[in-house]
């Protein structure tokens, strides 16, 4: 028998877009296996009339209120409300600025959706999605070069999510299939500048993955050897040879998620910089 799950209300209030809360909120979620949040997302919150409407949810389904406001009069009022209801509250960045303020000792400047300011940065992002986008499944192989990172690995290795996730903290970043009997661009094996990642998962996981595939597509096309486990290990094989003569990390993706995926890619990429990548199989 499985455990029963209890629910309970959350109320996520925000001045910008309300991305942090339901990161923070998730994280902490995730840590309880009988409770599940209904969550109430409140974005762009920055006038009273605003407010009201919010007020009005809360109170309709009192739970847990977390905010980010940075205007100190509409923060202390859903306050006053929350205590008023008798329901937790919390400012989830309060803390993080205490410890700021405290060891930086300047004053905080109060900027509305700072973090999703239209600077060089953001532009990054950008112009790296969109270099992403264009090179994604061995698009446009002649300037390979100009990628941060190339992955590389067979049929759903996760390649295109983990490339786009990437794109979003501003790696530029290309995927190229190892497709049995089809030659690799030779671009790839000449490149200098980017670092070269290779994916691979167990056989087990890659075949439930492709059956489910062919399964949803309701595909045809598709030959026998796709789904065939034999098969597809003589293709993770072929893949860890690749890399070894290459001198390409390798990342089993088999019980990670995607961002736990890019994250190593991350820290391999700031070895690469420095001018040493070490192999990994882990």
């Amino acid at each position: 028998m499985g455990k029963s799950r209890h629910y309970f209300h959350l109320h996520l209030v925000s001045d910008s877009t309300g991305e942090t809360l339901m990161t923070v909120a998730r994280a902490a979620t995730v840590q309880y296996e009988t409770v599940q949040s209904i969550e109430h997302v409140y974005p762009l919150v920055r006038t009273h009339k605003q407010l009201d409407r919010v007020i009005g949810q809360i109170e309709a389904a009192p739970g847990i209120v977390l905010y980010t406001l940075v205007d100190k009069e509409i923060a202390e009022r859903l306050e006053r409300i929350c205590r008023e209801i008798g329901i937790p509250f919390v400012n989830i960045l309060d803390p993080v600025f205490a410890v700021f303020q405290s060891y930086l000792n300047v004053p905080l400047t109060r900027r509305i959706g700072g973090q999703h300011a239209l600077d060089a940065e953001y532009f990054k992002r950008i112009d790296a999605l969109n270099y992403t986008m264009m090179h994604d499944d061995g698009q446009i192989s002649e300037d390979l070069e100009h990628a941060d990172i190339v992955l590389v690995g067979i049929s759903r290795t996760s390649k295109t999510p983990t490339c786009i996730y990437l794109a979003n903290r501003g790696i530029k970043s290309a995927n190229v299939p190892i497709v049995p009997d089809i030659p690799l661009p030779p671009q790839l094996l000449r490149l200098k500048k980017p670092l070269v990642v290779g994916l691979i998962a167990s056989a087990e996981r890659i075949q439930q993955i492709r059956q489910n595939r062919v399964l949803s597509l309701n595909a045809s096309g598709y030959g026998d050897t796709y789904v065939d486990r034999k098969e597809i290990a003589r293709e993770i094989a072929a893949t860890r040879r690749l890399c070894v003569e290459q001198g390409w990390p390798l990342i089993d993706v088999t019980r990670r998620s995607i961002e736990e995926t890019a994250a190593e890619i991350m820290e391999l990429f700031r070895e690469h910089r420095l001018g040493g990548t070490a192999v990994t199989g882990r």
